[in-house]
């Protein structure tokens, strides 16, 4: 597999890694250099690459440079991983906009057909639109989890930007798109438009203040997603050290990191996206970004691979009955985490499997228990009717 589209890393980082300990994780990446070309893919688990757009930002800012980023993550030491990690490079701005989508949209469906998980180092936010485009011949709806204080869903009758590119995923063919989720959104960036559209939709929407009062509740979230963008943009400005997006509200560097470990356990989460990079961020915010792509690799190595039939027969069954449904909820005697089963309607056109299981809490079953019918449970109850 190779791909001229795609430009190597600096050689000033191979002489850097020269003089790296032989643990550290940029000793023992696989790089696309000029020296030794495109790097053996046999047996790679996660691949990172940047790509240096950013036409479509709103906020006008050269195309991102990613030596100090990655000179940063390279240092870092990997965790008691059985992983094997590549960089792939970076890809150039093509010629049109649409040559970058194109590009990324083709390395990123190879690389999960590989079974390889991307990390995309973005520019603009609007690439989550080619992340989402690579899905379109792999059969199956997908769900788009999206750390970011806005929703992004713009007006899809305009030219896609970094504003209005959840809007171009819903109304352009192929349709893919399941559900879709804002994890982090804070109320005074959004207008109310986009707020009741959300909610006419039946997307989901957790603000800020929700999510850090209790992380562990977005665990299901990520649990369901099968790609995550993140938004650079929704941790604080003092955690980042830098004004560039110039908000003081947002994750910290905590959270941020706990929500990337959080999509990189998930079994289903299969390409990861880190947007709105730009060289101005500075020598902190690129030490941040470095461990959060360590938390996402942190939790694809311990993934238990419990996405599969053969694991599933094991889960214990519960049986729910509230007014004229019966809920259907499945815990595993492994991970003790908990899904629901989405009603399958067969003379809807949909490519939903059937007896799709919904990630959900503990919480869900037992307030399920009391009659209170899971929020998440009747969104994606009623996306499968209409």
């Amino acid at each position: 597999m190779e791909f001229d589209f795609l430009s190597p890393v600096h050689d000033e980082l191979l002489d850097e890694i020269s003089h790296l300990n032989a643990q550290s994780i940029g000793a023992q990446m696989r790089l696309h250099t000029q020296r030794s070309g495109f790097p053996d893919m046999e047996g790679v688990n996660v691949a990172l690459f940047g790509v240096k757009e950013t036409r479509r930002a709103l906020r006008k800012t050269e195309a991102p440079d990613f030596y100090d980023l990655r000179s940063k993550f390279y240092r870092l030491y990997p965790g008691n991983w059985g992983l094997r990690l590549a960089d792939l490079g970076d890809i150039e701005a093509g010629a049109t906009v649409e040559d970058t989508y194109f590009a990324v949209q083709t390395l990123v469906e190879s690389l999960i057909k590989q079974d390889v998980i991307p990390i995309i180092l973005g520019g603009s936010q609007d690439l989550v639109y080619a992340q989402y485009r690579a899905y379109d011949k792999l059969d199956q709806m997908v769900n788009l989890v999206n750390v970011d204080k806005k929703f992004d869903l713009g007006d899809a009758e305009k030219m896609i930007t970094n504003e209005s590119y959840v809007g171009k995923i819903v109304i352009d063919k192929p349709y893919n798109l399941f559900n879709y989720t804002t994890v982090g959104y804070q109320t005074y960036f959004n207008s109310q438009e986009e707020i009741e559209l959300m909610e006419r939709l039946f997307f989901e929407a957790y603000r800020l203040g929700e999510v850090t009062s209790d992380l562990s509740l977005m665990e299901p979230i990520f649990r369901s997603a099968n790609l995550v963008g993140l938004d650079l943009g929704s941790i604080d400005s003092a955690s980042a050290n830098t004004d560039y997006f110039a908000s003081p509200n947002g994750f910290n560097g905590r959270e941020i990191c706990g929500l990337a470990r959080y999509a990189g356990i998930s079994d289903k989460v299969s390409s990861f996206g880190i947007y709105e990079f730009n060289d101005k961020l500075g020598s902190l915010a690129n030490t941040l970004i470095s461990q959060i792509i360590w938390y996402f690799i942190e939790g694809v190595n311990y993934r238990t691979n419990e996405n599969t039939i053969s694991a599933k027969k094991e889960f214990i069954r519960y049986q729910v009955p509230i007014d004229d449904e019966v809920l259907v909820f499945f815990k595993s005697p492994v991970s003790g985490r908990w899904w629901i089963e989405i009603p399958f309607l067969s003379n809807v056109n949909t490519k939903l499997k059937k007896h799709t299981l919904l990630p959900c809490s503990e919480e869900d079953y037992l307030e399920a228990c009391n009659q209170v019918i899971p929020e998440r449970w009747y969104k994606a109850k009623r996306k499968n009717e209409v």
